[in-house]
C-alpha cells in the first residue's frame, strides 16, 4: 500500500463531493426554473401569510381560537376586497386605459420637443454630439412606441396568466396560517438537537429584523401612494393613480427608489403641459411627501432596522433583481439581512460552541 494512498483517496472523495454539490445545485436551479410559476404562487402566498400572521396572533392573545381569528381576518379582507373591486379597480382601469390611449400622442409630443430643442442648439463646442444624441432619440421614438406597446401587451398577458395564482393564494394562505404551529414543529424536529438552540436563536433574530422591515415597508409604500395620489390629481397630472401606485412600489428600493418614483410623474407632466412651472410643482409635492416619509413615517414605523450598508443594499437589490426579477427585488434585503445575522454568529464562534460539549 502506497503511503500517499490515504491522501489520494481523501482528495478524490473531496472532488466527488464537490462535483455532487455542483450537480445538485444545477438540478435545483433547473427544477426551480421549470416550476417558476408554481414557486411564484407559493412565494406570494407565503409573503401574504407572513404579513397576516401577527394579526392572527394578536386575536389569539385576546382569547380567539386560531380558526376563528383567521376567519375574522378573512372577513375584514373580504370587505376591503369588495371595496377595491367596486371603487378602486374601475378608477385604476380608467387610468390605465387613458395612459395607453394617449401614449402615442405623448411620444409624438416628445419627438417634436426634441426636434425644437435641437433647432435652438447654439453652434459651439459639444453641440454636434448633442445633435447626434437628439437625432438618435428622435429617430427612436417610433421604436420606443412599439417597445412600450409590446411591454403593455406582455404585462396584460402576465396579469391574465397570474389570475390563477391570485385565486389560489387565499387557499394557500389559509392553510399556511392554520397549520403554522405544525409546520414550525416539523421544521424544528429536522434540526439536530445539539444545534437546535442556536438555530432557533438565529431564526428569532431574523424574524424580528425581517418581519418588522417587511411589514413596515408595506405600510410605508401604501402611505406614500395614498398621500401622493390626491395632489397629483389636483395638479391634473395624467394617470395620477398609476403614478402614485408606482411611487409607492418604488419606495421599496433603497435610495434610488425616490428617483424612480419621480420620473413617470415628471415625464407625463412635461409631455402634457410643457412648462417649467408644472415640473416645479411636481418636484415640490414629491419633496414634501418624501421628507415626511424619511423624517416622520419611517422613524415611527421601523422600530428595528436591518442596519445594512447603503452601497451593499443597492448592489444586492440590483443583483437579485437581475437574477429573479420582481421577487429578487422584494426578497433581496430580507435575505441579505438573514445572511448578515448568521454571518455575525459565525464570526463570534457560536457555531463552534455546541451545548453539552464543554461538559
Amino acid at each position: 500500500m502506497s503511503p500517499l494512498e490515504p491522501f489520494t483517496s481523501q482528495r478524490s472523495g473531496s472532488h466527488t463531493r464537490l462535483i455532487a454539490a455542483i450537480m445538485l445545485v444545477a438540478v435545483i436551479v433547473l427544477i426551480g426554473y421549470g416550476l417558476r410559476h408554481t414557486i411564484s404562487s407559493f412565494l406570494l402566498s407565503f409573503v401574504i401569510a407572513y404579513l397576516l400572521d401577527p394579526l392572527v396572533v394578536q386575536l389569539e392573545v385576546r382569547r380567539f381560537r386560531r380558526i376563528h381569528a383567521i376567519i375574522l381576518v378573512y372577513l375584514v379582507l373580504g370587505v376591503l376586497t369588495v371595496f377595491c373591486l367596486t371603487f378602486l379597480v374601475p378608477m385604476l382601469t380608467i387610468n390605465w386605459h387613458n395612459l395607453v390611449q394617449n401614449l402615442p400622442d405623448y411620444l409624438q409630443r416628445l419627438k417634436l420637443l426634441l426636434a425644437d430643442w435641437q433647432a435652438h442648439l447654439p453652434a459651439q463646442y459639444g453641440s454636434e454630439e448633442i445633435r447626434w444624441l437628439t437625432d438618435k432619440l428622435t429617430g427612436n421614438v417610433d421604436t420606443m412606441l412599439q417597445a412600450i406597446s409590446a411591454w403593455f401587451y406582455d404585462f396584460a398577458g402576465g396579469v391574465a396568466f397570474n389570475v390563477f395564482n391570485i385565486l389560489l393564494s387565499p387557499v394557500l394562505v389559509f392553510f399556511m396560517l392554520y397549520y403554522k404551529g405544525r409546520i414550525s414543529e416539523t421544521l424544528e424536529s429536522w434540526i439536530p438537537p445539539r444545534r437546535r438552540p442556536l438555530v432557533l436563536t438565529i431564526s428569532n433574530e431574523v424574524n424580528d429584523s425581517i418581519g418588522g422591515y417587511v411589514r413596515g415597508q408595506v405600510l410605508v409604500s401604501i402611505m406614500v401612494a395614498l398621500v401622493l395620489i390626491p395632489p397629483l390629481y389636483l395638479l391634473d397630472i395624467p394617470s395620477p393613480i398609476l403614478c402614485g401606485l408606482f411611487a409607492g412600489a418604488a419606495s421599496v428600493l433603497p435610495f434610488i427608489g425616490v428617483v424612480l418614483a419621480l420620473l413617470p410623474a415628471l415625464l407625463l407632466a412635461w409631455l402634457k403641459f410643457g412648462t417649467g412651472a408644472i415640473l416645479f410643482k411636481v418636484l415640490l409635492v414629491f419633496s414634501i411627501v418624501y421628507f415626511l416619509e424619511g423624517y416622520l413615517i419611517k422613524p415611527l414605523v421601523f422600530k428595528k432596522s436591518m442596519n445594512l450598508n447603503p452601497l451593499l443594499s443597492i448592489i444586492v437589490v440590483m443583483a437579485f433583481g437581475e437574477l429573479m426579477g420582481f421577487w429578487g427585488v422584494l426578497l433581496a434585503l430580507p435575505l441579505t439581512a438573514a445572511i448578515k445575522i448568521a454571518w455575525e454568529h459565525w464570526l463570534s464562534g457560536d457555531f463552534d460552541r455546541i451545548p453539552g460539549e464543554d461538559a
